[in-house]
């Protein structure tokens, strides 16, 4: 382990620690968002849907464009004009006062994030060997969930669902990102692949490229409804928590939620990848769509504090499966001239988390937090319609690389 560790390019290891980072303190503030327009700006649960789901809406629209011009101009450029921009985004929301503000800056957050962490995934595939990519990746869903398990309960022990100072932190820590990663392109210039100019598709062509591929398009389709189940856990649950009479200081529960998920993230994310690095690729991600459904299931049933920690559990597992190995999977797929706009496209499957806070404010807005069996079986079963599209696509990517290697054999 520490000969492949060794192995990892400086620049990696620099996004991996700055991601860390940068959910730590966005992990303070974001998740509490719904909380916080409910609370004290005395929003509709529609409302406030409508407004967390639009940084999810704004990252579907621009998400493919991320990727697309970062295989065109280069990711250097591509990050430091994004990651700044993003730090002046949390220090609007420090500001704003009003919920059409909120609306402009949560728009903005969702445009940065749409096309940095593209970039970002297709800058690291680029600088690692194949026989380090499954690591690396894993080391950065790692520093994700390493940085949630403190954001949270620090969010909270600084009043995130009723004040918008936790955004000044992230404004300043994602500057600190930026001018750090400056460094490092300075520092690691000569070490960075060159950009496919020459070879990188054209935006239309791109389109119709990643829209044909028999295997990449039901993937795309199969895990929108994985992530719209996925994005139901920090847009309708914290809502649902915080309006619930079943549970006492739904807020501060909430905060310890996303942390058990994080601490759980950590705890089983090594042994799980082992256990299902030599299944077929789409097998890790079908499982994980089924426990995410189930989960949301016993959510809507649970009367008290166990049931909804077992159930955070079993979507923790459900989390892992899908999003550990979708890297991974892309990666697989995609030719290494057309890695930046396949990680890109897939960013459309984030139209899931467009959906799910309109349909879990709707959902609250017509059956009330206290009867939580109607708000959650739709939303479960909605979450289980990707398991069809997944079972497609695995057994194309079968059916694919069966014959590329007849077709290398022959030759």
């Amino acid at each position: 382990m520490k000969q492949y560790l060794r192995q990892i390019h400086p620049l990696a290891w620099t996004i991996i620690i700055g991601t860390m980072f940068g959910r730590l303190v966005t992990s303070m503030s974001i998740p509490f968002l719904s909380i916080y327009l409910t609370r004290v700006l005395e929003a509709t649960p529609t409302q406030t849907g409508i407004t967390v789901a639009v940084s999810s809406l704004a990252g579907v629209m621009v998400s493919f464009y991320g990727g697309y011009i970062s295989d065109r101009i280069g990711r250097k450029i591509v990050m430091l004009i994004s990651v700044f921009s993003w730090a002046g985004v949390f220090f609007i929301f420090s500001a704003a006062e009003h919920l059409w503000v909120f609306f402009v800056a949560n728009t903005l957050n969702g445009l940065c994030r749409a096309v940095f962490e593209p970039t970002s995934r297709a800058l690291l595939s680029d600088i690692t060997p194949p026989e380090n990519k499954l690591l690396v990746f894993n080391l950065r869903y790692a520093a994700i969930n390493l940085g949630v398990v403190f954001g949270p309960i620090i969010g909270f022990q600084l009043g995130s669902s009723e004040s918008t100072f936790p955004f000044v932190i992230s404004g300043l820590v994602y500057i600190a990102y930026g001018l750090v990663l400056f460094l490092q392109f300075k520092l690691q210039h000569a070490n960075l692949p060159e950009r496919h100019q020459a070879t990188a598709p054209r935006l239309r062509e791109a389109l119709m490229t990643t829209g044909r591929d028999r295997v990449f398009l039901p993937v795309l389709i199969g895990t929108t409804f994985c992530v719209l189940g996925y994005g139901h856990f920090s847009s309708t649950l914290a809502q649902y928590l915080a309006r619930s009479s079943i549970f006492e200081n739904g807020s501060q529960m909430f905060s310890y939620m996303l942390s058990l998920n994080a601490v759980t993230v950590l705890i089983i994310q090594y042994p799980l990848v082992r256990t299902f690095r030599n299944f077929p690729p789409l097998v890790p991600l079908i499982v994980g769509n089924l426990l995410v459904a189930i989960s949301l299931m016993m959510v809507g049933v649970a009367e008290g504090v166990l049931m909804m920690m077992m159930s955070v559990i079993l979507f923790t597992i459900g989390e892992v499966l899908l999003f550990t190995m979708m890297d991974m999977l892309i990666d697989r797929i995609a030719k290494p001239e057309w890695k930046g706009t396949y990680f890109g496209t897939i960013g459309f499957n984030n139209i899931g988390s467009v959906i799910a806070p309109v349909m879990g404010g709707v959902l609250l807005s017509q059956f009330g937090a206290e009867n939580g069996l109607a708000v959650f079986l739709p939303i479960a079963l909605t979450t289980a319609l990707g398991v069809p599209f997944l079972l497609i696509a695995h057994r194309r990517l079968v059916v694919r690389e069966k014959q590329t290697e007849s077709t290398s054999l022959s030759l």
